[in-house]
């Protein structure tokens, strides 16, 4: 099974706002890069949506490692919250889920791989972290200078 690193970032201006998510794909001395954003949208979207777009790439059943700046994804996962928000209807409680389609997605995205989130300090100097901020955030730019992005 290939051991995959996966790198990812959002960011938005104005939450809600124009947003931008980076990601990036590492195996062995190959690396990715993706990234896209939209008009209208929050930085958890942005964040969840580079997780979810860095996971639809891979073809084959991976083991993959997945370093992230947001602590609500990680945490998502390595306390286990989504499987309390699957088992209860994707909600939180009595209220709905922010966001729960994105979380659905990538839900279904760890169970064909075998995933592994691990927290990084944002804006601190770690090269892939800076690179997808760098990718998210000049989507961002695009956004703001073009209508017809």
């Amino acid at each position: 099974m290939k051991e995959i690193e996966l790198y990812t970032d959002g960011a938005c201006s104005c939450n809600p706002g124009p947003g931008g998510w980076g990601a990036v794909l590492r195996w062995g001395e190959y690396e990715k890069e993706f990234f896209g954003g939209e008009r209208e949208t929050t930085n958890n979207r942005m964040e969840l949506t580079a997780v979810i777009k860095g996971l639809e790439a891979l073809r084959e059943e991976c083991s993959v490692t997945v370093y992230s700046d947001s602590k609500y994804i990680v945490d998502a996962f390595c306390e286990h919250w989504i499987d309390s928000w699957r088992d209860k209807g994707w909600t939180r409680g009595r209220e709905p889920l922010k966001n729960a389609d994105l979380w659905q997605r990538l839900y279904e995205l760890t169970e064909r791989h075998r995933v592994k989130f691990v927290w990084v300090k944002g804006h601190n100097g770690h090269k892939y972290n800076e690179r997808c901020d760098f990718l998210a955030t000049s989507f961002i730019k695009t956004l703001e200078e073009s209508k017809d992005v």
